[in-house]
C-alpha cells in the first residue's frame, strides 16, 4: 500500500465529523464526503453537518451514569462534538441537551474552516481506494449499502428509529401542565443554586385520562410503510420504540415506561399523578419543547388528534410531527476488529467503520466511535499499531461489545454499565457499583493516555 495524501471519511454526521476532526488535528489531510443536499434523506431537513434528527439530548452528564462516563472519556480525548454540544447546551436537568440548530451550525463551522479538511458535497456510491472511514450512518444510500454488502459478503441487519413531536412553549396550557424535574433534580444555575421552576414541563394524567389516551393510541392509524420496508417492519430497536408499539404491548406499558410518574408531584393536588408526559426544551431560546420518549409513526392527522388528549396539550401547536425511518447497521461481530477496522482490509487499504452503522446507539456513542476510528486511521497511515481501549472504559466496552457479541443475536447497544467486565468486589448498592465502575474507568483511561500519548490530538 502506498502512502495516501489524505484519509477519506464518508458521512458528515456525528461519527464522520468527529473522525475528520481527530484526523485533521493530527496533521493529516481529510476529504469528508456528505451527500446532502445533493441527495436527501427521509429524516434530515438541512444541509448542515452533524444534524440531530431524533432527539436533542446526549443523555446524562453525570460521570457515575454510563452516558455521562462516556462523555467524560470523550472530553479527555478532546472530542469536537462534546465541545460543540457544551457550547449549545439548553436546560435539561442532569442531562446534556442542545439547541439542534446552534449545535449543527457550530460543528459545520469548525469542520469547514479547518485548513486540513475538504468537505465534498456528493454521494459516494462505492468505497474508494486508500484509507477510508465509513460513517454513513443509519440512512446509508442504497448504492453505498450495496457496495458494503458486496465487500462484507453478508446481509445487512435493519431496525427502526422514530422521531418525537415538538410543540411550542406558548401553546402549552400551564393551567394544567407544570414545571418540575423528577425528585426536584434540576440543572444548576451559574451561582450553583438549583433552578426553582424545573427543567421539564409535565402534563399529568389521572387514571381515567391515561386509559382513554392508551385506547386512542392503540386504535390510531400508523403511516404506511414503503414497499421495500415491509419485510422489516417488526425490527424495532428496543431503546427507540414508537410509543404506539409500546402501548400495544400492554395498557400499562407506558405507565411503567416513558409516562412513569415517579419523582413527580402535581402542585394542584400535591399528589403523584397516575401518569405523566414530560416535555424537554429543544432550543436555546426555550420556545420549542419535544415530547420525551414519544417517538411515533402515527399518521400526522392521528398525531394531531390523539396527542391533544394529553392534558395541557389540547391547543398545542405542533411544529414537527413524529416520523419513523429505517436504520441500517452491519453485523459488526463478524466484520470488525475492536479498533473498528474492517477485518477483510487487514492486508490491503485500511477500511474502518464508525457510528450507528456499526451498531452503537446514542449520539455520544456514535461520535465516540468516530473519534476512535479517526485516531486509528492515522495510526494506520503512519504504520503505527492501532489502539484498542481497555474494556473497563466505556468507549472500550462499547467497541468490544459490538465486535464480540454473538453474531446471531447482535443488536445495537448504547453506553451501559452492563457491558463492563465485572468488578472484583461489587457492592450490593447500585449507586456504589456505578461509582466503582466510573472510578475504575477514569483511572484506566488515564493510564492508557500515559501509555499512548498519540491518543491526545
Amino acid at each position: 500500500m502506498s502512502t495516501p495524501e489524505f484519509i477519506t471519511v464518508i458521512g458528515g454526521g456525528l461519527a464522520g465529523t468527529e473522525a475528520a476532526w481527530q484526523i485533521a488535528q493530527r496533521g493529516v489531510r481529510v476529504r469528508l464526503h456528505e451527500m446532502r443536499p445533493v441527495r436527501k434523506t427521509p429524516a434530515h431537513t438541512t444541509d448542515k453537518l452533524a444534524e440531530l434528527v431524533c432527539s436533542n439530548s446526549f443523555g446524562a452528564d453525570d460521570v457515575t451514569k454510563a452516558p455521562g462516563l462516556l462523555k467524560h472519556e470523550m472530553r479527555a480525548l478532546s472530542s469536537l462534538l462534546i465541545e460543540c454540544a457544551t457550547e449549545a447546551t439548553v436546560p435539561a436537568g442532569a442531562a446534556l441537551a442542545v439547541d439542534r440548530d446552534v449545535f449543527a451550525a457550530a460543528v459545520t463551522a469548525r469542520i469547514e474552516s479547518h485548513p486540513l479538511i475538504e468537505v465534498v458535497r456528493e454521494e459516494v456510491t462505492e468505497i474508494p481506494a486508500g484509507i477510508v472511514i465509513v460513517a454513513s450512518g443509519p440512512l446509508t444510500s442504497p448504492a453505498l449499502a450495496a457496495d458494503i454488502a458486496r465487500r462484507s459478503g453478508s446481509e445487512h441487519l435493519y431496525f427502526w428509529d422514530a422521531i418525537a413531536p415538538i410543540v411550542t412553549l406558548e401553546s402549552v396550557d400551564f393551567g394544567i401542565a407544570f414545571r418540575a424535574s423528577r425528585y426536584g433534580k434540576d440543572a444548576a444555575t451559574p451561582e450553583g443554586e438549583p433552578e426553582a421552576q424545573g427543567d421539564y414541563i409535565n402534563c399529568p394524567m389521572t387514571k381515567d385520562e391515561y386509559y382513554a389516551f392508551i385506547d386512542a393510541l392503540i386504535a390510531a392509524e400508523t403511516a404506511a410503510l414503503r414497499e421495500f420496508e415491509l419485510a422489516e417492519k417488526d425490527h424495532f430497536f428496543e431503546g427507540c420504540l414508537p410509543v404506539e408499539v409500546l402501548a400495544r404491548r400492554g395498557r400499562d406499558a407506558l405507565a411503567y415506561g416513558p409516562m412513569r410518574p415517579v419523582g413527580i408531584r402535581d402542585p394542584r393536588t400535591n399528589k403523584r399523578p397516575y401518569a405523566v408526559v414530560q416535555l424537554r426544551q429543544d432550543n436555546v431560546a426555550g420556545t420549542l419543547y419535544n415530547l420525551v420518549g414519544f417517538q411515533t409513526n402515527l399518521k400526522f392527522a392521528e398525531q394531531d388528534r390523539v396527542l391533544r388528549m394529553i392534558p395541557g396539550l389540547g391547543s398545542a401547536d405542533f411544529v414537527r410531527y413524529g416520523v419513523m425511518h429505517r436504520n441500517t447497521f452491519i453485523n459488526s461481530p463478524t466484520l470488525l476488529n475492536p479498533t473498528l477496522r474492517f477485518r477483510a482490509s487487514e492486508n490491503g487499504d485500511p477500511l474502518f467503520f464508525a457510528g450507528q452503522i456499526v451498531g452503537v446507539e446514542g449520539y455520544a456513542g456514535n461520535a465516540a466511535t468516530g473519534l476512535l476510528a479517526g485516531i486509528n486511521a492515522v495510526q494506520a497511515l503512519r504504520g503505527q499499531p492501532e489502539i484498542v481501549l481497555p474494556q473497563t472504559t466505556m468507549l472500550g466496552a462499547l467497541c468490544h461489545y459490538v465486535t464480540h457479541c454473538e453474531p446471531k443475536h447482535f443488536q445495537p447497544m448504547k453506553a451501559a454499565f452492563g457491558i463492563f467486565p465485572p468488578l472484583e468486589n461489587p457492592s450490593r448498592d447500585k449507586r456504589q457499583r456505578a461509582e466503582a465502575y466510573s472510578a475504575r474507568a477514569c483511572a484506566d483511561l488515564e493510564r492508557t493516555l500515559e501509555q499512548h500519548p498519540e491518543l491526545r490530538a
